[in-house]
Parts: structure tokens; sequence; C-alpha cells
């Protein structure tokens, strides 16, 4: 499945998510895909982004240890599902603001946390949410640099988009 359908999936199954529980699912779910999308990167996306690509996906699986792992059967992890990422520069916006969602859910459910070690385990998962987004922004960055350097993305642009803000 595409990446940005996943990504959509992730993001709709956040939002309704109203329980504690199910938002931990949740972040749970968007930080696998984060780990598989860096993964898929990592192996066949642009060279550029192959090293963060790669520290995305640990990041990511470093962020499902920190949280409980939900009980799913492998044909419920929507990253299982993660067949090919199109667009990287579309995709990575699409997880940046997933991953922004992610960080907002948690600090929901670590202001209502009962318990001191669900608070914990919410600010882990918030540093962690957090380092895969600044990941992702690192990525999007390096596609901003190749397509200036790209031959012809002046002239492309005109004289108007040469004179471009700074």
């Amino acid at each position: 499945m595409n990446a940005m359908r996943l990504i959509e999936a992730n993001r709709r199954a956040l939002a309704r998510s109203q329980e504690p529980a199910d938002i931990v699912v949740e972040v749970w779910q968007s930080q696998a895909l984060a780990q598989a999308i860096g993964s898929h990167l990592a192996v066949a996306g642009p060279p550029e982004l192959r090293g963060e690509a790669l520290g995305l996906s640990e990041v990511g699986g470093r962020a499902c240890g920190v949280l409980d792992a939900p009980r799913l059967g492998t044909e419920d992890i929507r990253a299982a599902r993660l067949t090919e990422t199109g667009d990287a520069h579309q995709v990575l916006l699409g997880l940046g603001r997933l991953l922004g969602e992610v960080g907002i859910a948690l600090v929901g459910v670590a202001m209502g946390a009962e318990e001191e070690g669900v608070y914990w385990q919410c600010m882990e998962a918030i540093d962690a949410a957090d380092e895969s987004r600044d990941r992702v922004l690192e990525m999007l960055r390096r596609l901003a640099v190749r397509e200036e350097s790209l031959p012809g993305a002046d002239s492309a642009a005109g004289p108007a988009g040469a004179a471009g803000p700074s």
C-alpha cells in the first residue's frame, strides 16, 4: 500500500481515538510507520536521504519499544502493508504532520495520566516523536537543496523565482 494512504489512515485513526490506551496504540502505529518509511527510503530513496532515513527507522523502532506494544496481529499493523513510498517530498510532509499530531496526542495522555509510569512513558514517546519529526524535517531540507542544485532549477522558475525569499 502507498505510504500516503497509510499516513492518512493513521491520522484518521489517531483523530478518532478518545481513550488513552487507544491513543497509545495509534501512536505506536504511527511510529511503526515512521520506522517502515525510514527503512524504505534508506534502501530505495534518493541517495541524499539515506543516512537520515536510516536514523528515522532507528528512532521509530526505539519509539515503538518505549510504548507498550499493542496486541495486534501482523495484518492489523498498518506499517506492514507499506509497499511503496511514492513521492518522497509528499510522504515526508505527510509523515511530519502525523508526527506533530502524535506529539500533541501524547501530551494529552501524559496530562491525564494517573500512573507515574504512564506519564514517563509518554514523555519518552514525545521525545521520540520529536526526534522522528526532526529527521523528517532534515530530509525535507536535503530534498530542497537537491532540487535547487538540479540543472535548470533557476531557469525554470524564471526571474521571479531567482529573487525569491532567502
